[in-house]
């Protein structure tokens, strides 16, 4: 089985059915006229199977009701630990490309959430299932609600199977696009203990909708929350603060892709909170273009790469798994293409992923750090920022930002307010307000847009 997003229109379906040689789709009715469009190009898709809705049914397509009532449950079929599990990348900055894992390994990965709940990490099915009732008897039990969309990796490693493998239970909500407030009814309702998001996407809406329930004086409760993990976006400090001020709770923010994690950072009432600080883990290490590692405190530029649970590849793309699966000192490991410094006390300060660095007038420019500076403006909201081409600059920083509910500010302003922050070169040659800046439903960045 693979994960497709609900959100593709044609050309992104038929890549991804025809790159993961796809033979049955399963989809719900509502998504009918946009699968109907596209079986003739598909020639090795079987069968597709619809999931009724109430919408109207797709010639030729069998219906999962139908199936369920006519058929036994297929035999249980035992899983060989060097089986292969397979997602596909959400295509941030390129095609969607299927990350293949080793079933045993990644499993085992999924493991360290244990580490959260009191117990060891284990490290047979037995120990995990001991662990599990541990977890039960002292209470420890997750209920995790995921924010973001269980077609990502974020949504479905973190809040599903980590959780189901704690023996937990986990919360999903209707509908197909975010809604702070129903995330904060639900929480309320069902005692939801760990919240799952994408960084500021997701927590800026939920800081918006607390602050709109305590005005009209009908707070939320929210104290069955202890933990809210995120990984994939940029979770700025000020919003951490904010959510800390309302709730004791543990703030986790994980350095980590499709390809694995590589470090975080633990944010609670004691523990300062910060802006792209991790701290690695053992198994991550960053090394500069010619596989040297980066001396802490050096200033230098290198990529994070981390060894241990490390994907088997690229599914039929062996030049791309060859580049980012590679082998420094006897060590396998994975190069997910963020680029970080060192600081001299071991951390490191994420500058953000290769394949969106701007060139500009020769000086390597990396995205996220222009975006960070941009929102420390008080009225700006939410912002990108692209190289777009330039006669001069070959490539001109560009920012695309909206604003706060009911405030303003001007381009220059907005300018002027960052020139504290960056270095002149990395300072947007334009700043471009719009009512809202478009991302992917997992709240990353949408550069194509």
């Amino acid at each position: 089985p693979i994960n497709t997003s609900y959100r593709y229109l044609e050309e992104e379906l038929v890549y991804l059915l025809d790159n993961a040689d796809a033979e049955v789709l399963f989809f719900h009715g509502a998504l009918g006229e946009r699968v109907a469009k596209v079986l003739d190009r598909l020639p090795t898709l079987r069968e597709i199977v619809q999931v009724d809705d109430g919408s109207p049914h797709v010639d030729g397509a069998l219906r999962y009701e139908d199936l369920i009532s006519t058929n036994e449950p297929a035999e249980r079929i035992s899983r060989a630990e060097d089986g292969l599990y397979m997602l596909y990348t959400g295509g941030t900055t390129g095609m969607p490309k299927g990350v293949m894992y080793d079933v045993g390994a990644f499993t085992s990965g999924l493991m360290l959430g244990h580490a959260f709940r009191g117990v060891p990490v284990p490290e047979t099915a037995e120990s995990a299932l001991e662990n599990v009732r541990k977890i039960h008897e002292m209470g420890n039990a997750p209920v995790a609600l995921t924010a973001c969309p269980l077609m990502h990796g974020t949504g479905l490693w973190l809040g599903a199977f980590v959780t189901f493998n704690m023996g937990g239970t986990h919360v999903s909500m209707e509908g197909a696009s975010f809604d702070a407030h129903q995330l904060w009814r639900t929480t309320q309702r069902e005692r939801v203990t760990d919240i799952v998001i994408v960084g500021d996407a997701f927590a800026k809406p939920m800081l918006r909708a607390l602050e709109e329930a305590e005005a009209r004086g009908e707070p939320y409760d929210i104290s069955s929350v202890k933990m809210m993990i995120s990984s994939g976006v940029m979770w700025t400090s000020a919003v951490k603060q904010a959510l800390l001020e309302r709730n004791e709770m543990a703030l986790i923010d994980i350095m980590g892709s499709s390809e694995g994690a590589m470090g975080q950072n633990i944010t609670t009432r004691e523990l300062a909170p910060g802006t792209a600080k991790f701290k690695l883990s053992d198994a991550a290490k960053v090394f500069t273009e010619d596989d040297r590692e980066v001396e802490p405190g050096s200033g230098e530029v290198g990529m994070i790469a981390h060894t241990g649970v490390v994907p088997l590849g690229y599914y039929k793309d062996p030049e791309k798994s060859a580049r980012t699966f590679r082998t420094v000192n006897g060590v396998r490991y994975a190069f997910p293409g963020d680029f970080a410094t060192v600081e001299a006390d071991g951390s490191i300060t994420l500058l953000g992923r290769g394949s969106a660095c701007i060139n500009s007038g020769g000086e390597k420019i990396f995205p996220e750090e222009v975006e960070e500076a941009v929102k420390l403006h008080p009225a700006v909201y939410d912002c990108l920022v692209v190289g777009v081409p330039d006669e001069k600059f070959g490539e001109a920083v560009t920012a695309v930002a909206s604003l706060r509910r009911d405030q303003s500010a001007s381009e220059a302003e907005i300018l002027a307010n960052s020139r504290g922050q960056l270095a002149s070169y990395k300072l947007p040659k334009r700043i471009l307000l719009v009512d809202v800046v478009r991302r992917a439903p997992n709240g990353k960045a949408d550069y194509a847009w």
